[in-house]
């Protein structure tokens, strides 16, 4: 019975043998029949605006500087062969000692992250694939590689694999990369600038020198030590290479000429972690990008920043425009020049909103019993603490009421005293808890200065937040990628267009947004003028908004119903702004590009949704106004809460605008009904 056990398993094992050998002669007449592949197809990416124009693209895979083998550093060549495919000369486009140990590993963690590419593999990978660790993508690969081994000679194959392949910072082959970082062509690099230069292709991000000179320099070393241990250089030589001084040239950015370029890299960055790959891969992979980028909102956001700045001025910006339905970046300006510093102010740079945060707050005590009437007393103020301390804000220029003023005019002027005492009221952790409800991730001390604003959060946080506000309460995620396609014109990626939960009260978000409309409302100047006045007669329609200062930050973030902008300036060092007028550019630029993006289109309504009521009310004394108040204003109250005295500030007989007015009504009556009101 064992010898018929044992010939069953010599057929099974005959059978498999003959099954992978006729798969593999059937992968190479297959191959043969497709013939030899096109060595330099286009591998761009494109980033498209939301109206379908090309904004910019990452440089394509073939270096426009092609150079032959005979022109590449003999040192370069056989660096990169020892460190990426050391049997390159004598496989047919597969290492298969290395796949065996690299697919055991695979099997073992059951993933695909080991690795045995050849250079005829990674070649085959970078002209006609993406870089998805598939195994479809494994098996195409493997098609491109035979074709190219079948129809290329090796020194073809290597050829264009060193004038393909990407070496960070936008330089794809070996030509690109001499000049970009050593300012050399190819032919004339020295030992260690061909190791180091040999070293990045593994990760163009790790290995770059720009990047990290302590990895390079450790890679570089391994390669040299390569190339000693295979008798390549001589130990002298392996020496004075590893102690060589390299003297690169300037790291130069390379988007000057296209559209937008902060906003383009956070394109790349949100690419990269929508498909899970490296940035560089990204870069390199050919892909379609479709943004929400407004090319004319960016030109005119770029353009009011230019006009109101100083052009001497080290004074620096960041600023946001999004779509508050669909969280959608519009428009994006991380720093005055990319060239000058590439750094994305709009959505690194952590500063303090100031004042800016305070209707966040307000929202909260919305949320606990106050209406846009609760009156809190304005002067100054020592607050004790629980813990013994004592804590003393200040209002603007030392500016106090001095008595009870309401929460529209608290808001509309900025007053600190009731912000901090509104905030001690309802707890720290329930401002913390409800900055987060309007999506701000940033940590959040838990202090009561919380309430003016100096916990450090970033541009995006805040546009994104105010952006609820806009919509009526609903979340939203700022984004700047509605799709992905990849060099085959397979879509990757499409964003879901559903609207995000409700998460705000939406009876307290509007009565939020017309309260933070007060801030261009003459009507309620008190002890000072509004927030906003100065720019108040530049706007043509209604506006809610909140600016915020510090001794180191302006901002000034509002919106309209269809747009929601945020500004913010200030020095990179953190210094102070001492200039008066240099406070005022992030409200200047505000209001003008606003209006500029508005401009054509008709004005829409902030939504009241049900259960809304509106009445006139006297800011002075919060109550129902009469006829007999020098001012008013139609606040909004969730329908019960609305006040039901009349104001007796202002009486007929009175010293103010009521007598004032009294007596203007006198001079426009007639004889006739002046004697009549006289007699009866």
């Amino acid at each position: 019975m064992s010898w018929l056990k044992n010939r069953f398993y010599i057929k099974l094992l005959a059978g498999l043998l003959l099954s992978v050998g006729l798969l593999i002669a059937g992968v190479y007449l297959v191959s043969y029949l497709l013939g030899p592949p096109q060595l330099t197809p286009q591998q761009n990416t494109v980033y498209y605006s939301r109206d379908g124009d090309v904004i910019g693209k990452e440089s394509g895979n073939r270096s426009e500087d092609w150079v032959d083998l005979d022109d590449i550093s003999d040192e370069l060549i056989q660096a990169t062969i020892l460190a990426e495919d050391q049997h390159f000369y004598k496989h047919h486009g597969f290492d298969v000692p290395r796949i065996a140990g690299a697919v055991w590993a695979d099997v073992k963690t059951m993933s695909l992250k080991e690795g045995a590419s050849t250079l005829t593999q990674q070649y085959a990978r970078n002209l006609y694939l993406s870089f998805e660790k598939t195994w479809t993508r494994k098996l195409r690969e493997a098609f491109y590689t035979i074709r190219l081994e079948m129809f290329y000679s090796k020194d073809e194959i290597l050829e264009g694999y060193l004038n393909t392949i990407y070496y960070g910072h936008g330089a794809y082959g070996v030509e690109d990369a001499s000049n970009y970082y050593f300012n050399k062509s190819a032919k004339d690099l020295s030992l260690a600038e061909a190791a180091m230069l040999a070293g990045i292709p593994k990760g163009p991000t790790y290995y770059s020198p720009y990047n990290n000179m302590e990895n390079a320099k450790k890679r570089q070393t391994w390669i040299l030590g390569l190339l000693r241990d295979k008798q390549v250089i001589s130990d002298d030589a392996y020496a004075r290479a590893v102690n060589e001084e390299l003297a690169f040239t300037k790291p130069v950015e390379q988007k000057e000429d296209e559209k937008a370029p902060y906003f383009q890299d956070a394109v790349l960055q949100e690419a990269a972690n929508i498909l899970d790959l490296d940035e560089e891969k990204v870069r390199s992979g050919g892909y379609q990008i479709h943004t929400t980028l407004d090319t004319d909102k960016q030109e005119k956001l770029k353009e009011n920043i230019t006009n109101v700045f100083d052009d001497d001025s080290e004074l620096q910006v960041g600023a946001i425009a999004m779509d508050p339905n669909d969280g959608a970046i519009l428009a994006l300006v991380g720093g005055r020049d990319y060239q000058d510093s590439s750094f994305n102010r709009a959505l690194k740079a952590k500063r303090m909103p100031g004042s800016a945060f305070k209707p966040f707050l307000y929202y909260a005590a919305l949320k606990n019993g106050y209406t846009p009437a609760t009156m809190l007393t304005s002067k100054p103020t020592v607050f004790k603490l629980a813990d013994g301390a004592k804590y003393q804000p200040n209002n603007f220029n030392g500016y106090y009421a001095n008595k009870p003023i309401t929460l529209a005019q608290a808001l509309a002027l900025s007053d600190n005293i009731y912000a901090v005492k509104t905030n001690l009221y309802l707890g720290v952790d329930k401002l913390i808890h409800t900055a987060r409800e309007f999506g701000i991730t940033s940590k959040l001390p838990k202090v009561p200065s919380l309430a003016l604003g100096t916990a450090t959060t970033t541009v995006n946080e805040m546009v994104t937040g105010y952006g609820m506000m806009a919509n009526g309460g609903h979340e939203i995620t700022d984004h700047t990628v509605e799709k992905i396609v990849d060099r085959n014109d397979k879509v990757l990626y499409t964003r879901d267009d559903t609207s995000g939960e409700q998460i705000l009260d939406p009876q307290q978000t509007f009565i939020l947004t017309q309260l933070m409309t007060g801030m261009f409302d003459r009507s309620l100047d008190g002890y000072m003028a509004v927030t906003g006045s100065t720019v108040a007669n530049q706007l043509s329609r209604p506006y809610a908004g909140k600016s915020g200062t510090t001794d180191s930050d302006s901002w000034m973030i509002g919106y309209s119903p269809d747009l929601v902008t945020g500004v913010w300036s200030g020095y990179d060092d953190n210094r102070h702004m001492e200039k008066v007028k240099e406070t005022a550019y992030a409200k200047d630029v505000w209001a003008r590009f606003m209006e500029d993006a508005h401009r054509g289109t008709a004005p829409h309504k902030f939504a009241a949704p049900p259960g809304i009521v509106a009445v006139r009310i006297d800011p002075e004394s919060g109550k129902r106004a009469t006829r007999y108040c020098d001012h008013s204003r139609v606040m909004y109250f969730k329908k019960g809460t609305e006040p039901t005295e009349y104001c007796t500030t202002h009486l007929p007989n009175d010293n103010s605008g009521g007598k004032k007015r009294q007596q203007s009504d006198q001079e426009k009556k007639g004889p006739l009904r002046k004697l009549f009101d006289m007699l009866f």
